[in-house]
């Protein structure tokens, strides 16, 4: 590979020492030596006029050169579908095609018969309903695409948190240009193709490009990240390189087309029953032609006139094939598509009343024919805005619900315990607190992040003097596999300190040290442990997440590609995570029962607090609540046994990336087993946004910011459907 590389005179131009196409193929090629050529990271960093800690300038005369030399990060989408567009796909039913072929042959024998207009009325009639039909669906589907192009650009403000002149902010992921400096976590999906900056125990998913599950390492020995692909573990900052069509995800996009969809429970019962009525009445008109056509041989036979045919005859054989074409029509129930449609339309109608936006009319029948709904918890039953409630620190349980928090804190717990309770909220986080263009202070991280900050900033903690007041030496960040998260810091006075913070009963095993009352770090005894489990189980039965904080002090010297310590741990204290169930939900749970429908939660949060919100909820009442790890050592016996009797399903092996809930494995055994063996239709409300794409056992996916009108609205449908002795 030759080392001379030519910058186009345009580039240079604009202030860059590199063109898309030179930082397109690094990436995509995953070209070490090139990338080496070009001064690794640091000199990409450089011809490309940007700073690893400051970001791109914001200046509008700086961003419109940006922009065009190496584009936006938008794909190219495909043209809006005309009008006509549905009206084809309308007619592609089978009971309208099978109607249209009647009504032509209606037409042709009706007019030789009896002459036009009057041999053409029955035929006229059948296309007229045909056309009404077509026409009906045709019109509700375009209308409904107008509808979620709008719909679509509000799904399409996804933001992430981006470096620009100096301050951490949020941006949307379209306005991201080469240079830009992305801050990714675990779960964020990465938006364009870039070079890995800095980060910690970083794993990315490339599934979505590769097919491949293993998750691939980056680092600086390995610094390429392709779009679309996910953070299966760690944080990182990367330099954006690639936006748009040039990224890999944008020409995987553009080699694909959209795929054709299933039918629906009623199109196929419809499509049997016209295909089913259909033979019968060929069958019976076939045998009617043939009983008439022998009768009138046997009378010409008896007559001798068997070699002598008039144009009476020839009549009286298109009189008896009309009647075998008649006997067809009527076979045929022209009048069950459009009552069908009529219904699916006003079902829409009143969907779009409950601010519910249907693309396809047959999605509402789809929906009515659910009998059997399993619900993620966390943001779909509840609000996803979690706050510190409780906390069990220095031995004594405190009430957090008021403003006075912090000097009840301060008055409570002595000063060294709430420092070192300040360092462990502080540091080992995966969140931020910035200050905002607005120069007000706004908490970056995923909910229970969030929360954490929250309370210690009500503490009186200050962030960035905490992050200030000591060196991070490494991170181990939270999965589902450890159910912990772990940092390790370097001290003012040289030593070093880890802490500790996730699921309580994980960190809380490998403590043998708390903090008692006094502020003093006594051995944890075997009465200790059991209040304490106590605790936690207390904090669950009050649908509280809980999580536990411990530190550790490292008096020998630590090393970076040193693990962290699993054990030996001082605890500091517990915190009890509530998330308030949305308004509404218990009722929207007695309608679905009512109507038929069964309501199952399915979440990976500890089974107390999840028994206590579906408790809370109303879903949990007789039936069995059951974990992860046992519901995938059932046999197949077993789970068809146990399966109607679940309300509440739990699995602490959570896979952030792909999946809410359970892992594949289990997950997919459940669902088949529950459509499949029990003849169940499923409804995933707010469950698992990917399973649609991957899960052929689920009918219906939503994802949705508001419980009660979407449970509503399926117990509607439901009673809508069996009202009218469609289901």
């Amino acid at each position: 590979m030759s080392t001379e590389y030519t910058v186009p005179e345009e580039v240079k131009t604009a202030g860059f020492d590199i063109c898309a196409d030179e930082l397109g193929s690094i990436v995509e090629g995953r070209d070490v030596k090139k990338l080496k050529i070009h001064g690794g990271v640091e000199g990409i960093t450089n011809k490309l006029n940007t700073s690893v800690d400051d970001g791109i300038s914001t200046s509008e005369h700086l961003l419109n050169p940006r922009k065009e030399i190496y584009g936006v990060n938008k794909f190219t989408e495909s043209p809006a579908r005309g009008f006509w567009v549905f009206v084809w796909e309308a007619l592609q039913d089978t009971t309208l095609m099978i109607l249209a072929v009647c009504a032509l042959v209606s037409l042709v024998v009706g007019i030789v018969m009896e002459g036009w207009p009057k041999g053409a009325q029955d035929g006229i009639g059948i296309v007229a309903s045909i056309l009404l039909v077509v026409f009906v669906t045709a019109t509700s589907d375009y209308r409904q695409s107008l509808q979620f192009k709008d719909l679509d650009k509000e799904k399409k403000k996804i933001t992430v948190q981006v470096t620009r002149n100096g301050c951490r902010q949020k941006l949307s992921i379209y306005d991201l240009l080469p240079g830009d400096i992305v801050h990714l976590n675990i779960g964020d999906q990465v938006p364009a193709d870039g070079l890995f900056v800095s980060g910690f125990s970083v794993l990315i998913n490339e599934s979505s490009l590769t097919g491949e599950s293993e998750p691939v390492n980056v680092s600086e020995l390995n610094p390429f990240l392709l779009s679309g692909t996910k953070v299966q573990d760690g944080s990182c900052k990367m330099l954006v390189t690639t936006v748009g069509m040039r990224t890999q995800w944008g020409k995987l996009m553009a080699t694909l087309s959209e795929g054709g969809d299933d039918e629906t429970p009623l199109q196929v019962k419809l499509n049997g029953v016209a295909t089913i009525i259909g033979k019968i009445g060929l069958f019976f008109a076939v045998v009617t032609f043939s009983v008439l056509v022998q009768g009138l041989f046997s009378r010409k036979l008896q007559e001798g006139s068997q070699w002598t045919w008039s144009g009476d005859d020839a009549m009286e054989i298109v009189e008896f094939f009309a009647i075998a074409v008649t006997i067809v029509v009527v076979a045929v129930p022209e009048g069950l598509p459009l009552a069908v449609t009529l219904s699916l339309a006003f079902a829409m109608k009143k969907m779009m009343n409950d601010k519910a936006l249907v693309r396809h009319l047959a999605a509402c029948e789809t929906m009515g024919s659910a009998t059997t709904i399993c619900s993620d918890k966390t943001g779909t039953l509840t609000t996803n805005h979690m706050t510190v409630v409780k906390a069990y620190i220095c031995g004594k349980i405190k009430e957090v619900n008021s403003s006075k928090v912090s000097s009840d804190f301060s008055s409570d717990i002595h000063d060294s315990s709430l420092a070192i309770l300040l360092e462990s909220i502080f540091n080992n986080t995966g969140g931020e607190v910035v200050k905002n263009k607005d120069e007000k202070i706004e908490i970056l991280g995923s909910p229970t992040e969030t929360a954490l900050l929250e309370f210690g900033l009500s503490l009186g903690g200050d962030f960035l003097k905490e992050r200030q007041r000591s060196k991070l030496v490494k991170v181990e960040p939270f999965n589902s596999i450890k159910k912990r998260m772990g940092v390790v810091l370097q001290l003012p006075d040289g030593g070093f300190r880890a802490h500790c913070k996730g699921a309580s009963e994980i960190v809380l095993a490998a403590c043998d040290k708390v903090v008692d009352s006094s502020g003093e770090v006594v051995p944890l005894n075997e009465d200790s442990i059991n209040q304490m489990n106590n605790i936690i189980e207390t904090f669950a039965g009050e649908a509280l997440r809980t999580l536990c904080l411990a530190y550790m002090d490292i008096h020998d010297e630590f090393f970076v590609g040193s693990p962290i310590p699993t054990r030996g741990y001082t605890c500091i204290g517990i915190v009890g995570i509530k998330d308030p169930v949305r308004p509404g939900v218990r009722e929207s749970v007695a309608i679905c029962r009512s109507a038929g429908i069964v309501v199952r939660m399915v979440t990976g949060d500890n089974i107390n607090t999840a028994k206590a919100i579906a408790r809370e909820c109303g879903i949990l009442t007789d039936g069995i609540a059951i974990e992860g790890p046992e519901f995938r050592e059932k046999t197949e016996e077993e789970l068809l046994d146990i399966i109607p009797k679940i309300q509440v399903c739990t699995c602490h092996l959570i896979d952030f990336c792909w999946f809410s809930c359970l892992r594949p494995w289990a997950k997919q055994v459940g669902l088949k087993m529950v459509r499949f063996s029990l003849g169940h239709n499923i409804l995933l409300p707010g469950l698992i946004y990917f399973s649609g794409f991957f899960n052929p056992s689920v009918q219906v996916h939503f994802g949705i910011s508001s419980t009660k009108p979407l449970l509503k609205i399926v117990c509607q449908k439901l009673i809508f459907w069996v009202a009218n002795g469609c289901q």
